[in-house]
């Protein structure tokens, strides 16, 4: 239990501080191009020959997202009028899926295409498994099917991972070759995103141990 739940949220918990940290302490800091992120988003989209994305201002706090179906870039407030390094840094990694989407990256095609399946199990899988484990001794096939159903949700977690990577990578690339961000903001951008990828990958993390977690309740019961 220890090793397969409470590590990885305490790891959760710590990446998801540190990276909130960063977020904080990187707003204070103005790009010297003064430019918002809004504005870095559609010059970056617009260098990548993206004429049909649209960049728009959405609710929330660390809610910016690329919207596949839609094509928007939503990013959150402070992110869109920001004027600061992580404001760059956030808005450059969004249009870096808009770029993905763009030049079919393989990654990205194959993540939407699971995701009407993770949609769907996400809904049903915690109750599932629940129900598996009291009837663990009667029906233990129903935990089985929990588990067949949460590998799916796992699955998605660990194919976000490169999605996610290549993003922040093209991201810095562009930032630093365009001159976006200084050489001495350059170590801030990479350094805040770095914090942004380690969110997924503990999520990732998190979802195999717990996966292990309920595979082993099951094997457990079958000896």
């Amino acid at each position: 239990m220890i090793i397969y739940i409470i590590l990885p949220m305490l790891l959760s918990l710590y990446v998801s501080w540190r990276f909130k940290s960063k977020v904080k302490e990187y707003s204070q800091v103005g790009l010297a191009n003064q430019l918002s992120g809004a504005e870095i988003a559609e010059r970056m989209l617009r260098d990548n020959g993206i004429t049909d994305v649209q960049v728009l201002s959405t609710e929330g706090e660390l809610t910016d997202h690329y919207h596949p179906e839609k094509k928007t870039v939503n990013l959150s407030h402070d992110v869109y009028y920001g004027r600061s390094v992580i404001a760059a840094a956030v808005a450059a990694h969004e249009c870096g899926h808009a770029v993905q989407h763009a030049k079919a990256y393989a990654w990205l095609t194959f993540r939407s295409k699971v995701v009407p399946v993770v949609s769907v199990t996400s809904r049903y899988v915690q109750w599932i498994l629940l129900g598996g484990i009291f009837l663990i001794n009667t029906f233990p096939q129903l935990l089985l099917i929990g588990i067949i159903l949460f590998a799916a949700t796992t699955l998605f977690t660990i194919i976000t991972l490169p999605v996610e990577f290549d993003a922040s990578k093209r991201a810095l690339a562009w930032l630093d070759n365009n001159g976006i961000v200084r050489k001495e903001e350059y170590p801030m951008t990479k350094d805040a995103l770095k914090w942004a990828a380690s969110t997924y990958v503990v999520a990732a993390i998190a979802s195999i141990a717990t996966l292990l977690y309920y595979a082993q309740i099951y094997m457990g019961r079958r000896d």
